[in-house]
């Protein structure tokens, strides 16, 4: 049995796989072009024909998430970008609106859904899922897009699929152990919470059925990969996707290849700076621009999704570009602390090295005329005051050596007391005052 769910493109030569993404390009932008009235606007100055060489990509506008958002705003409910109106779809997904903003709305048609599922598929089928697995998907099924294609996806490969909605963390420990599961998704800071529930019902996950965690849904650092595989006893297999192409649009095969393959035959993935918005080599880091040829109802061309990566070569057979170490965290997430540079992926980097954290919080505020950062960390509840002390004094170490001898204040927090996440975790709040700008 292959190791690839499509052996002929995920092996094609790197020449062939560039002249079908062009191919796929031009019939994507005479599409949009003749049906959207978005694109009607924003690529009248292209023309399929033009676009031949990778250069030609800049032909084409960026969109943004703010343009999407106004479009819905001043054309409600759907916006401008989808080719039909909701008469033609079948179903409806947003985001999942943590920043506090309205979600944007993305319509599908039944050809869209099928095309999501093969997606996952890809991912799936790489981590060494198989029909003979019963999969559990621990997610609350609802209008946010979230695993409802991972479930897709794992009915098309023939696993036993069991929606894991509606449900208290303690069942859903109890329901993946009732029916056996042998591969469970959820966000990385799910893992984590199913595995803590797990200790405290006394199940021993380690040597239990469950061989494989497929995660998505935020970002994850090596460092909290390697403890949900302590943890599980099992092998995490890294994803990314987003509600904006419906899927996942890069996955992390068993080979291990050091970054998640790109789903090259079926997207253009750009890594631009993104103060110029021009394009960036090999190993540097920079904003991800997708161009997704799969959805059909709600097209999108070059899209800045404010994701930061990393593009490297393939180093092995499969020759998809891959991410290096995923999605490494998001263009906004930057702080500014003091002059030095602060990312929450960092932060956690260095968080999850240490044993006995249970969860943790970062906080930036103003005392007085000064910026602060402190780190709210909540121990296992065993943990003694001395053995806290060299904790907290080793963290505020390894902290301000990673950040340019930037100060970690370091708190302790009560038991039970920090917010646990079922989705999208947000661990970093800046509670500083918005900057006042002076009337002229």
């Amino acid at each position: 049995m292959s190791e690839y769910w499509n052996p002929k493109t995920e092996l094609l030569p790197r020449e062939d796989l560039r002249e079908l993404q062009l191919a796929k390009l031009r019939l994507l932008v005479g599409w949009a072009r003749a049906r959207s009235p978005h694109y009607r606007r924003t690529l009248a100055g292209v023309r399929p024909e033009q676009l031949r060489t990778w250069a030609d990509l800049d032909r084409i506008p960026f969109l943004t998430r703010e343009e999407w958002m106004r479009s819905q705003d001043e054309h409600p409910p759907y916006g401008e970008l989808p080719v039909v109106g909701p008469e033609s779809a079948i179903r409806v997904h947003t985001t999942s609106g943590t920043s506090g903003r309205t979600p944007l709305r993305a319509l599908d048609s039944r050809k869209d859904w099928a095309w999501a599922a093969e997606m996952w598929c890809y991912a799936l089928w790489a981590a060494g899922v198989r029909s003979h697995d019963v999969g559990y998907v621990a997610f609350g099924y609802g209008s946010f897009i979230g695993f409802w294609g991972l479930h897709n996806g794992l009915e098309r490969i023939g696993a036993l699929t069991v929606p894991g909605g509606a449900q208290t963390t303690p069942n859903r420990v109890k329901q993946i152990v009732d029916f056996g599961a042998t591969v469970v998704a959820s966000t990385p800071t799910y893992a984590l919470r199913l595995a803590a529930e797990a200790d405290a019902l006394g199940v021993d996950l380690r040597n239990g059925p469950v061989r494989t965690v497929i995660l998505s849904g935020e970002p994850v650092v090596a460092e909290t990969k390697a403890i949900i595989e302590d943890r599980w006893g099992a092998r995490a297999h890294d994803t990314a996707g987003m509600t904006e192409i419906s899927t996942v649009f890069m996955f992390e095969p068993t080979g291990r290849p050091g970054g998640s393959h790109i789903i090259e035959d079926h997207f253009i993935e750009q890594v631009v700076d993104p103060e110029t918005g021009r394009e960036v080599g090999y190993g540097e880091r920079g904003e991800r621009i997708c161009t997704s040829f799969g959805r059909s109802t709600t097209p999108l061309l070059r899209y800045r999704t404010a994701d930061v990566v990393v593009k490297v070569p393939s180093r092995g057979p499969r020759t998809f570009d891959l991410y290096e170490g995923g999605i490494l965290g998001r263009v906004d997430d930057m702080k500014l602390v003091r002059g030095t540079n602060v990312y929450p992926g960092a932060i956690e980097a260095v968080v999850r090295g240490f044993g006995g954290i249970e969860e943790f919080q970062v906080r930036i505020e103003r005392r007085g005329d000064r910026d602060e950062i402190v780190l709210c960390v909540e121990p296992a509840p065993t943990m003694g005051d001395e053995p806290w002390g060299r904790l907290a004094a080793d963290l505020g170490r390894e902290l301000a050596d990673a950040h340019e001898g930037l100060r970690f204040h370091v708190e302790r927090a009560p038991a039970d007391t920090l917010p646990r996440f079922e989705l999208k975790a947000k661990r970093l709040t800046d509670l500083r005052p918005a900057p006042t700008t002076r009337s002229a």
